[in-house]
C-alpha cells in the first residue's frame, strides 16, 4: 500500500528544505505569470546544488517520472480538490492544489 504525504505549501513563491524518502532536498516554487506559465518547481540537494530545474506543476502525472534514473524513491503528484485535472493557479497552491509525495 502506498504512503502519501502532503507537502505543505502556500500560494506564494517559496523555498524550503524538506526530507523525502529519507533524503534532504531544497524545493523552490516560483510562479511564471505569462501565457502558458504557472507554478514551476526546482529541486536542489541539501547543499543547494541544483538537481532538476523548471518542473511545471501539472496534474495527472508523476512530476519525477522522467527523472527515475535519479532514484528519488517516490513520486511527486499535484491534484486540485475541486477538479483533479485543473492546473494550479497562483491563488490556490497549497489550498485547493495540493502537492503529494507518494512512496510505494
Amino acid at each position: 500500500m502506498a504512503t502519501i504525504f502532503t507537502i505543505p505549501l502556500s500560494p506564494t513563491p517559496q523555498t524550503f528544505k524538506i526530507t523525502l524518502g529519507g533524503v534532504d532536498y531544497r524545493l523552490t516554487f516560483t510562479y511564471k505569470d505569462i501565457e502558458e506559465g504557472g507554478w514551476i518547481l526546482d529541486i536542489a540537494d541539501a547543499n543547494s546544488v541544483p538537481m532538476i530545474l523548471g518542473i511545471p506543476l501539472v496534474t495527472g502525472v508523476d512530476l519525477l517520472a522522467q527523472y527515475a534514473h535519479m532514484g528519488f524513491g517516490g513520486e511527486l503528484r499535484v491534484q486540485t480538490t475541486q477538479d483533479p485535472d485543473a492546473v494550479p493557479t497562483f491563488d490556490n497552491l497549497g489550498i485547493d492544489a495540493i502537492l503529494y509525495w507518494v512512496t510505494p
